[in-house]
């Protein structure tokens, strides 16, 4: 029987997948114990993504491996890098690793890099692989609002097809739970349309109920604004980066890769809030 661990199983997408394979009993690979789902038969193992032989046990006679990307940090390329080392040194035959939806080494959001160099390691690791280029979450977006109902940015009229998590989450456990159907296979995940910041504030406002609206910044505005929040440049960086990743086009494609490896369309904005 094929061994499958899940990293992320604490988290949204992570937390899916882990109770949709809840029959196979994976392994939770968590960094506290405590916070992890409770799947019966299924065990508990407790590592860092930096922390590289503790990592290397906790993996060890582990077969698939669904790796979350790591939490945002100026140390996560060190991070994701160490993870991927460690799964192919105690034998991992293949890794599912969520990216970034035109993850690329020169990308304008500024975590798609991040995610180019992980997905580096993971073709120069050994193992076997499927990539899942997801764009940013659609049952998110709505709370990118400040606490007037104005999503800021200067994202101009630039358009995202954002994805919801659940159907993230639906991609990864049907490839989990036949792995090498999917061996080699870079899936860019997006909902069914792509949608200005407008049209998302306006619809997802509606699913929500409450009153949003976008409102466009320029590059120095979008910076200013967020100064006050005493944050890094490089977290300022991303912050900003978000939207101008919309208004250059990056994340304007629309795939059908959802229904491809589901059978069914991908969820909308109002699909996805819905839960």
């Amino acid at each position: 029987m094929t061994v499958i661990a899940i990293t992320g199983s604490t988290g949204h997408v992570g937390g899916l997948v882990a109770r949709q394979l809840a029959d196979l009993t994976p392994t939770l690979v968590v960094r506290d114990a405590a916070k992890a789902p409770s799947i019966a038969g299924s065990p508990v193992v407790v590592t860092d993504y930096g922390d590289a032989s503790n990592a290397v046990r906790a993996l060890e006679g582990i077969d698939v491996l669904f790796m979350v990307s790591a939490a945002e940090s100026k140390f996560r390329r060190v991070q994701h890098r160490t993870f991927i080392e460690a799964a192919a040194a105690a034998g991992v035959h293949h890794i599912v690793y969520t990216s970034f939806f035109g993850a690329d080494p020169q990308a304008v959001f500024t975590l798609g890099r991040d995610h180019a160099d992980a997905e580096t390691a993971i073709r120069g690791s050994g193992m076997q692989f499927t990539l899942l280029r997801d764009n940013f979450y659609s049952d998110l977006l709505p709370f990118f609002a400040d606490d007037s109902g104005v999503i800021r940015g200067p994202a101009g009229e630039g358009r995202v097809s954002a994805v919801a998590r659940a159907d993230v989450a639906d991609v990864a456990t049907r490839i989990l739970r036949a792995p090498d159907d999917h061996a080699g296979v870079t899936y860019e995940l997006t909902g069914p349309e792509a949608l200005t910041l407008d049209e998302v504030a306006t619809r997802a406002g509606a699913a929500i109920g409450r009153d949003l609206r976008y409102a466009a910044e320029t590059l120095p505005e979008a910076y200013e604004s967020r100064s006050h929040y005493g944050a890094e440049q490089w977290q300022l960086d991303a912050w900003v980066s978000t939207y101008t990743a919309i208004a250059d086009g990056e994340t304007e494609r629309v795939t059908d890769h959802v229904e491809r490896v589901t059978g069914r369309p991908a969820r909308s904005i109002e699909e996805a809030l819905a839960g």
